[in-house]
């Protein structure tokens, strides 16, 4: 019997405590380089990073016996220490997401898809719990069933958790796994508490950052057995209702489902483009950037049926070493979780980070609109005398067009409509003959990007 006409068999829920996997591919575009090169990932050296953006461009993915080396993840590409004999690949998005797809039909040969979240490229949730009997197996040996067919079918390696909740089996991966010789970590909340209670540092444990971490500590808590006995009284006064999170995590405790997040909505909505610039910009060369994101953006909204009420503008600049020092005295002055200057700017990265957003006068999905509210919004709160490195645009209050929006009094209904067509036939040829076969005479600009971004996914080279 194949596994989908089996899967009703399995729809009545046993009363066992529930049992999930999350399995992540290790070092996973590197270890798909691997595989093309047909060179094992294990035992490869090899990183995945674009040298053509010079030697500060970042690593995307080492392979774990360059990790076993010392070489960390995501570190730069002159970081990686010298005398050491590597593989340098670069990045191929378009490759990485077919094998995705490839892993991802893997585990639907076990599961139904209502009972698999996926929660990036290369990292998926499965509840197992109905489908024990149906296999015959416990929830520990189906895991290895189905690490061991993603081996086979692609040669990816990969690492598994095993928890009876979504927490429990992301801590399982993250930290148990990881000190295991197969690769394979289970927990219950019984064994969370007698082995992860002590464990250090406490940023090791899902959905606690640098920043978490360090007011937990100004609350004397640097484990998750201290989190757990706390009095939750000063824990609300700092993390406001965040606290139950933290408490129920720290106890091992998780109620979400799969089914609750794909039963999820969200009620904001937003289309939104960021890019970290490979060369900084000056005023004009950052507002022609800005100026190429709200175009893509608008096109988006019409090709989707959307229309936006609001435009935001977050901008990134590179500091000298002096002014990262004085906004980072300035900040912890101010005690104010690393923010600094007048307008809360953040020091991060090494950038002087500030922003803005401006409200649209109706929903819209008109390019002219979006434009000069983008390009006002720019001029109005971009430094002219500071180089840009970082720039991201934001459509706020994204919404079906359609849905209740009102023209505004002053708008000329066939112009929009005139536009619209022409947005429309401007996608319909994008669509069919690529991105890059319509450009407008901004993009053939020396300062532009989005002709290089066009080929490009996440911001990489698609191959």
């Amino acid at each position: 019997m194949a596994a989908h006409d089996a899967f009703a068999a399995a729809a009545p829920r046993p009363s066992r405590p529930r049992q999930y996997l999350v399995i992540d591919l290790k070092s996973f575009y590197a270890s798909v380089e691997c595989v093309e090169r047909g060179l094992d990932p294990m035992t490869t050296d090899l990183v995945v990073a674009d040298a053509s953006r010079t030697k500060k461009t970042i690593c995307l993915a080492v392979s774990p016996s360059l990790k076993a080396k010392g070489v960390r993840n995501r570190c730069r590409l002159f970081e990686v220490p010298e005398g050491l004999d590597f593989i340098v690949a670069p990045p191929r998005m378009h490759l990485y997401m077919e094998r995705s797809a490839d892993i991802y039909s893997v585990y639907l040969r076990y599961v139904a898809p209502e009972d698999m979240h996926v929660y990036s490229i290369d990292e998926a949730f499965l509840d197992v719990t109905g489908y024990l009997d149906l296999y015959g197996c416990s929830a520990r040996e189906l895991g290895e069933r189905i690490r061991e067919d993603v081996v086979r079918t692609t040669g990816i390696p990969a690492t598994c958790g095993l928890g009876t909740n979504m927490y429990l089996a992301k801590v399982a991966l993250d930290i148990t796994a990881k000190h295991s010789p197969d690769f394979f970590g289970v927990l219950d909340e019984q064994a969370y508490r007698d082995t992860l209670w002590t464990h250090r540092p406490i940023t090791d444990f899902w959905r606690v950052g640098p920043g978490t971490a360090r007011r937990l500590a100004e609350l004397g808590i640097h484990t998750m057995g201290q989190l757990a006995v706390h009095p939750q009284e000063p824990l609300y006064r700092a993390f406001g209702v965040d606290a139950e999170i933290l408490i129920d995590h720290a106890w091992g405790r998780e109620p979400v489902t799969i089914a609750d997040i794909k039963a999820y909505r969200s009620k904001d909505k937003s289309l939104s483009s960021g890019q970290v610039l490979g060369q900084d910009k000056d005023f004009a060369g950052g507002l022609l950037v800005a100026k190429e994101m709200a175009d893509d953006l608008a096109l988006q909204l019409v090709e989707k049926g959307l229309v936006a009420r609001g435009v935001s503008i977050a901008i990134g600049y590179r500091l000298s070493a002096g002014e990262k020092d004085e906004l980072r005295r300035q900040a912890a002055a101010q005690g104010t979780d690393g923010r600094a200057g007048e307008h809360g700017a953040r020091v991060r990265w090494g950038e002087f980070a500030e922003g803005g957003s401006v409200r649209l006068a109706v929903p819209t999905s008109s390019r002219a609109e979006v434009m000069r509210a983008a390009t006002a919004l720019f001029e109005q709160v971009a430094d002219r005398g500071r180089p840009i490195h970082r720039l991201t645009m934001t459509l706020s209050g994204v919404t079906p067009e359609g849905t209740g929006e009102q023209m505004g009094l002053f708008q000329d209904g066939a112009q929009l409509e005139r536009e619209r067509r022409r947005q429309q036939a401007i996608s319909e040829v994008k669509r069919k003959f690529g991105k890059n076969a319509l450009l407008k005479g901004m993009d053939l600009l020396p300062e532009a990007t989005q002709r290089e971004r066009n080929g490009q996914i996440g911001g990489h080279r698609s191959g």
